[in-house]
């Protein structure tokens, strides 16, 4: 059985070939017009962001099975992959812990004004004429409410980490919505009243661009955006503009719409300071890799043995 793995550099550390495997192939990084050479004759592609798209599947006629080296796999045609009877299967659970940590770890950097006082102490302090500095108004974490879009594994675990702090916690119900589901609130509502926003959606058509001008401009004029799910969630550009204006207060940011992003991308503009941007590491603390080497390994096994598990095709 032929296994290759298109992007093996998104993972810090190397993956080994799992027990039968005949031929074991690892690409650092696969560019889209070099995917059906590099998964010619293979039964197992591994993927974590390689896109593998209806017209690209047509040409692999001996792929069976695909593991997503990710919990979200937006990358892959799914309709495209049941009509040729490919299994699909993600690793889920991996890094609610490291994402969900991050999440509050973001919050309190941008409540404590940690990276305007971790910039300027160096230079300022020196020169201030008592013993402290104060440059930027520092919030509590304890009474703010935080509001989450998305309530799976990393949602709920965000959540309990919160409520540990004293926050208060509300699950927005879907946007549009017409009747309330239990244990939720109402899209607008939680945009209007949470002093966090925190993201944790899937990415699909309804969600695209979910936080667009319309719903930035509902939020409170110092809420904070959060966004370790997708970056295509956001319209980056009223993202921005909003920054930009001082619309919101600020936003922590982990997942751009294209990654690596473009040097265009309105978000990497200079002068958002107010803006906290990491490159999609959310999910990547030691914990969380060895977890997510295991859920692959573990994925592939099962699928040599006839038994696929987390099957999401």
């Amino acid at each position: 059985m032929k296994i290759v793995m298109l992007d093996g550099e998104t993972l810090p550390l190397p993956l080994t070939a799992p027990p039968g495997c005949s031929d074991w192939q690892v690409q650092g990084h696969t560019a889209e017009d070099a995917i059906v050479t590099a998964l010619q004759d293979a039964t197992v592609a591994i993927t974590n962001k390689v896109p593998l798209r209806a017209a690209t599947l047509e040409q692999l006629p001996s792929l069976r099975f695909i593991c997503v080296a990710a919990t979200g796999y937006d990358c892959i045609d799914i309709d495209a992959c049941r009509a040729r009877g490919i299994v699909v299967s993600n690793v889920p659970g991996y890094s609610t812990q490291s994402v969900s940590e991050g999440v509050i770890a973001a919050i309190f950097a941008l409540r404590r004004q940690l990276l305007d006082y971790a910039t300027s102490t160096r230079t300022a302090w020196p020169d201030a004429q008592h013993f402290c500095l104060h440059r930027q108004p520092i919030q509590d974490i304890g009474g703010a409410t935080l509001g989450i879009i998305g309530k799976g594994e990393i949602g709920q675990a965000t959540g309990k980490l919160a409520q540990a702090l004293g926050m208060k916690v509300q699950y927005a119900d879907r946007k549009g919505s017409r009747s309330l589901r239990d244990g939720y609130v109402s899209f607008e509502q939680v945009l209007a009243t949470s002093d966090i926003l925190s993201l944790h959606c899937p990415l699909s058509e309804q969600t695209r661009q979910l936080i667009d001008r319309e719903a930035l401009s509902k939020m409170k004029p110092q809420a904070l955006l959060i966004n370790t799910a997708r970056g295509g969630l956001i319209n980056e550009g009223d993202l921005a503009e909003a920054l930009q204006q001082g619309r919101i207060g600020g936003a922590a940011l982990d997942v751009l719409s294209s990654e690596p992003p473009d040097t265009d991308n309105p978000l990497l503009q200079p002068g958002l300071a107010n803006l906290l941007l990491t490159p999609h590491i959310a999910w990547a603390s030691q914990s969380g890799v060895h977890n997510l080497l295991q859920g692959i390994t573990a994925n592939l096994i099962a699928f040599s043995q006839g038994q696929p598990i987390n099957v999401v095709s």
